[in-house]
């Protein structure tokens, strides 16, 4: 495998699980220096005994903090460029999905919740990173996204409102910091066999949530759920120079599904 993150640092949000640590595992393997973020240090843990397994030589720094407290971004921010020295890559990645429910019987702590990490998360991280970029001379950043930020899904209305929002901040940001040498993109993912989307489908059918997820899945053109690590190839992809001249895209990684009629 090429070493495309050879001396670059690498930050990633929701580190301990999932997407995060799929990402995680891809860019040590290409030589990153890594700063993990999650609101689980247990989860962290594991995340950084993965990387010593496959990568041992990658260097890991794990901190302990919740997107949505403003304060604690600028802190993990604070703690990756004083290890690091700069940050060459982010992948702004934290995120729920929230309790599923038709929008008036929605409860408003909930949809604020939501909102809190998925949207403002993602708008704190970019801030402060953004800063960081801006003084180095560049970087390039990947939002999480989702298909619920293109499409509506039906009974995630904090998520949809959540990742729609981070669509727009992707793209509004992506034309003010071009010319600076930012790029900022965005993945968004549809159904991938992660614990998130697991806990969706046992929302959906409890401890049928495997058949519910042959269901949903019926209808895909490519017949399965996706995985992490097919992700977290475009996601390294995005953050390299491979993808130098990509600004202001939304990526779907969902087997062609959003846009089938």
């Amino acid at each position: 495998m090429r070493k495309r993150f050879e001396n670059k640092v690498i930050l990633i949000t929701g580190g301990g699980s999932g997407l995060g640590q799929a990402a995680a595992l891809r860019v040590a393997g290409e030589g990153a220096q890594l700063a993990l973020v999650d609101v689980s240090g247990e989860a962290l843990e594991a995340t950084r005994k993965m990387i010593a397994e496959r990568s041992p030589e990658a260097e890991v720094l794990l901190i302990t903090a919740d997107v949505a407290d403003e304060e604690a971004v600028r802190e993990y921010v604070r703690q990756t460029v004083e290890r690091f020295g700069r940050i060459d890559g982010f992948y702004n990645n934290a995120g729920i999905e929230g309790r599923q429910n038709l929008t008036a019987d929605y409860g408003s702590e909930e949809f604020l919740k939501v909102i809190g990490i998925n949207l403002n998360g993602v708008f704190y991280g970019m801030k402060s990173v953004i800063e960081v970029m801006m003084r180095q001379g560049g970087g390039a950043i990947v939002n999480a996204a989702s298909v619920g930020g293109i499409r509506g899904v039906g009974n995630q209305s904090g998520y949809a409102a959540s990742k729609h929002g981070v669509v727009g901040l992707t793209r509004n940001s992506a034309i003010e910091y071009g010319e600076h040498g930012i790029r900022v993109n965005a993945v968004a993912p549809g159904a991938i066999l992660t614990p998130m989307v697991e806990n969706s489908l046992r929302q959906i059918a409890g401890d049928d949530w495997e058949q519910a997820g042959r269901e949903f899945v019926s209808v895909n053109p490519m017949k399965r759920l996706g995985r992490p690590e097919e992700v977290a190839g475009v996601v390294a992809f995005l953050l390299s120079d491979d993808a130098s001249f990509i600004n202001a895209a939304v990526v779907p990684i969902d087997g062609g599904q959003s846009y089938k009629y």
